[in-house]
């Protein structure tokens, strides 16, 4: 099933996605009066990417955009009416909704697209790992097991700053940088439980990533989260490039910075002694993520990354989707696309728990859109979501994974996470992703060390207001200064530059060390 139909015509100044749609949406400001279609005349004024009701609707009515439900009217709407928060809601369709009208039909693997792949593959200038992995930046990392050891791995990192010590790392060109990726978890946590097993899981995933050259990994001494626990439970192997110590056995916070610094400087010639050679595609997994979004994401820059990403897996490359609230009432869309059931009854199963996480709390999952995708003209988690499955273009699903499991299939993937985006990414690149595609229409400023990230504006608005945060202006779809299978190759062809060094705007503002932000699920005691 397409998502948006791009040949739908409309007038000028409104967007119709799809011949069943009940709304349209509005190109640019409009005022009261303005008739949008033969007939649709404005009843007030409208604010540029909102909605705008074709037709008239009674209460309890559903609404469609993109040819999909996106919830019900709350109070009777007229043709012309501005279709927001006001009037629409999701209402009874969250959870139980099969039993108003509306069902789930999940048509499990129905709707499998072949890939047929391309060669040759392209290829990208990458860091091959002795391992036969291959690396999009060089970096040395440093991890921490608790929150307490923070101080000193930022205290290490700041050593090695090059805005700061440029001397530091002047003779080692080759070398990224050095970071120190800290959080606020790792004691005061049950000893065996999940929270603890998913931090690991995470602080594993960025150890052996590709991108750094070596880690060290710090802890206070009397945590819950061991060192050694961490290492034995996650299989990793200390040694020169993996050096895990803590504050406690060192003897105090000025000799363990001391101790950093040293063994940073050791590891600092061979981790420069790398060269970019031609790399297949097939190396490159990149993180699907949006934030900030606005009416404009599921029209312009999500469909327009996932024609990116259909070109990424036909070179045999892979991509990471994940948010599981941000794809919850479009999950069908993506069931029909898995290439087993048990692919699909995954996805359906952390839809479920979500459900239940909200319930309990006595949360909703519509209280994802956020004040800031509301007055960009989102309404409502469905049509978030309608709009955010696009980032994953149309190929098979193939497989489905727990919050920063390591990746086993090549080709597209959904990973379980929060709708947060540090939150998210960091269990992306724990994943084993090692470029990132960030689409935003309100202007995220964001970053993820060690791996790049390339940011895609929705709207022109925002590429002219911000672009010195911005990649790509997907806005040009809207303007039509570019055609959608132009910027989907545009965008693609991005990623390897990227892959191969280019610095992307977030790297050159210094994101990145802050938005390390591991899933804290569990109980604080």
């Amino acid at each position: 099933m397409a998502l948006i139909e791009h040949t739908t015509e409309a007038p000028a100044s409104v967007i119709r996605l799809h011949e069943r749609d009940d709304v349209v949406i509005a190109r640019v400001p409009l005022p009261k009066d303005t008739e949008v279609m033969p007939g649709v005349i404005l009843t007030s004024a409208v604010p540029a990417a909102h909605k705008i009701a074709l037709r008239s609707l009674q209460t309890g009515d559903m609404i469609r955009r993109y040819g999909q439900i996106i919830g019900r009217a709350t109070r009777p709407i007229a043709a012309g009416d501005h279709v927001h928060v006001h009037n629409l809601g999701i209402g009874d369709l969250e959870g139980t909704g099969h039993e108003q009208g509306y069902s789930k039909d999940y048509a499990i693997g129905t709707e499998i697209n072949p890939v047929e792949p391309v060669a040759p593959a392209a290829t990208f200038m990458g860091i091959p790992r002795a391992d036969g992995r291959v690396a999009t930046r060089n970096y040395i990392g440093i991890l921490t097991s608790v929150n307490c050891s923070a101080t000193v791995a930022h205290a290490i990192a700041d050593h090695f700053r090059r805005d700061v010590h440029p001397e530091a790392l002047a003779p080692y060109p080759n070398v990224d940088g050095v970071v120190a990726l800290t959080h606020g978890v790792g004691c005061a946590v049950a000893a065996d439980g999940e929270a603890l097993e998913m931090l690991r899981r995470t602080l594993a995933g960025y150890a052996r990533h590709a991108n750094f050259a070596a880690v060290l990994v710090i802890g206070l001494g009397c945590e819950t989260n061991q060192i050694d626990a961490l290492i034995e439970s996650q299989g990793l192997k200390p040694g020169p490039k993996l050096h895990p110590f803590t504050i406690q056995q060192i003897g105090g916070t000025t000799k363990a910075i001391a101790e950093g610094i040293h063994h940073i400087k050791q590891l600092l010639r061979e981790a420069n002694e790398i060269e970019r050679t031609p790399c297949s595609v097939e190396h490159l997994r990149v993180a699907l993520q949006c934030g900030g979004s606005d009416g404009y994401s599921g029209i312009t820059a999500n469909p327009a990354l996932g024609a990116a990403v259909d070109r990424l897996i036909a070179h045999g490359g892979s991509a990471v989707l994940a948010e599981t609230p941000e794809v919850y009432g479009a999950e069908h869309l993506l069931t029909r696309r898995a290439v087993s059931p048990a692919v699909a009854h995954k996805l359906i199963a952390r839809i479920h728990w979500w459900e239940e996480f909200c319930r309990v709390r006595g949360a909703s999952l519509d209280n994802n859109p956020s004040a800031g995708n509301k007055a960009g003209g989102l309404t409502t988690i469905l049509e978030k979501s309608l709009g955010a499955v696009a980032k994953a273009g149309t190929t098979p699903l193939v497989e489905v994974l727990e919050y920063a499991e390591p990746m086993r299939e090549r080709g597209l993937a959904f990973m379980d996470s929060p709708g947060f985006d540090p939150v998210s990414v960091t269990g992306q690149v724990a994943s084993g992703c090692n470029l990132i595609a960030f689409t935003t229409g309100r202007g995220s400023a964001f970053g993820c060390a060690p791996v790049p990230s390339m940011k895609l504006s929705t709207n022109s608005a925002l590429w002219h207001h911000q672009s010195d945060d911005m990649d790509i202006n997907c806005g040009a779809l809207l303007d039509g200064d570019i055609e959608f299978e132009q910027l989907g190759e545009q965008i693609f062809q991005r990623f390897l530059t990227l892959a191969s060094g280019e610095r992307s705007r977030s790297e050159r503002h210094g994101y990145g060390q802050q938005e390390f932000v591991p899933w804290q699920i569990g109980v604080i005691t």
